[in-house]
């Protein structure tokens, strides 16, 4: 499956394919910024979640440092 349409079915129904939010993390075939996407939208389908926004606050942080250092 191609990395764009496996992305897009993450975003319609993250549950299908992660067991838990932090599992999002871990999944070395994205980077930072589409984990934010699929957080954001596990998020928006499940009414969110403490860990969820921490996870979504972490990410954040990093693409910010990120964004910061490459300056």
């Amino acid at each position: 499956m191609p990395k764009k349409k496996l992305l897009d079915d993450m975003l319609q129904n993250p549950t299908r394919f992660y067991r838990l939010p932090a599992d999002v993390l871990r999944d070395r075939r994205f980077a930072d910024g589409e984990r934010l996407e699929i957080l954001r939208a596990w998020r928006d389908q499940d009414n969110g979640g403490d860990e969820i926004d921490a996870l979504i606050v972490e990410l954040e942080h990093r693409l910010t440092a990120h964004d910061h250092a490459a300056e």
